[in-house]
């Protein structure tokens, strides 16, 4: 993962071309992810994707010709990266050391109500035997359950998908300081005698992945979760929500050392 620091990682309207072309030069230099051809030190390719908030998760074998659409990207070719942009969704990581095996995973609300991250297990498993036991995973910055406010359509969603959902979401009351002040303006005929305080959902992404990669038999000992959020943290994190649209973008990568 990528920090902010004005690094911004990703093609916005909001930042020019050549800038982030410099900023993603330092970021894979300072990764370390470079081999030598003829004698010369030269940066993997970095393979991105235009994110839809879908559960297409794409197999890679060598860098693509063409841009690609998706949300997930999976490889077992050694010397390049697989990178997922964020500024408030999950970028999720599993790595399979026994069958050196990578894969990067966009999990906002909708990708996880898909089972992006459950069903890149399985994918995982299909192209390259990965065993869900010997997986390692990284669940990266993203707004949290502090923060990430939602209307009550998405708990609907959620519960309709997913057993545990009722687990997912806490319920607010929103305060109202007129109310609070004059009571008496509020009095109605419903029991106990005042009208119901509005309430504020919020969902808690960062326990939703966790629970799809525990049902699907990733270890808890084996995954590892920031505990930084993006909405509380805009010193150090781009956030979409905080900063109303106009800010950046961080990277979660991965690669294989050939």
């Amino acid at each position: 993962m990528y920090g902010k620091a004005g690094l911004n990682l990703g093609f916005t309207k909001d930042d020019s071309k050549a800038a982030v072309e410099r900023n993603r030069t330092a970021f894979l230099t300072e990764l370390g992810a470079k081999t030598k051809q003829k004698g010369q030190p030269t940066l993997w390719p970095l393979v991105t994707l235009r994110q839809v908030h879908s559960d297409i998760i794409r197999l890679i074998e060598s860098a693509p010709e063409s841009s690609l659409v998706g949300d997930g990207l999976i490889t077992n070719t050694p010397d390049l990266l697989l990178g997922i942009q964020t500024a408030d969704c999950l970028p999720i990581i599993l790595v399979d050391p026994r069958r050196r095996a990578v894969g990067v995973f966009h999990a906002g609300w909708r990708g996880t109500l898909k089972r992006i991250v459950e069903k890149g297990v399985g994918e995982m498993l299909r192209c390259f035997g990965t065993r869900a036991r010997d997986l390692k995973a990284a669940i990266g910055p993203g707004i949290r359950g502090c923060c990430y406010e939602v209307g009550p359509e998405v708990r609907d969603q959620f519960e309709s998908q997913f057993a545990h959902a009722a687990k997912l979401f806490r319920e607010v009351e929103e305060p109202d300081p007129v109310r609070e002040k004059y009571p008496m303006l509020f009095l109605t005929a419903r029991a106990p005698g005042h009208s119901i305080l509005p309430k504020k959902i919020y969902l808690d992404l960062v326990e939703a992945n966790r629970q799809q990669l525990l049902a699907v038999g990733v270890p808890a000992k084996s995954i590892e979760v920031s505990p930084h959020c993006t909405n509380c943290r805009t010193d150090l994190l781009f956030s979409y929500r905080a900063e109303k649209g106009k800010t950046g973008r961080m990277m979660g990568v991965v690669g294989i050392r050939g």
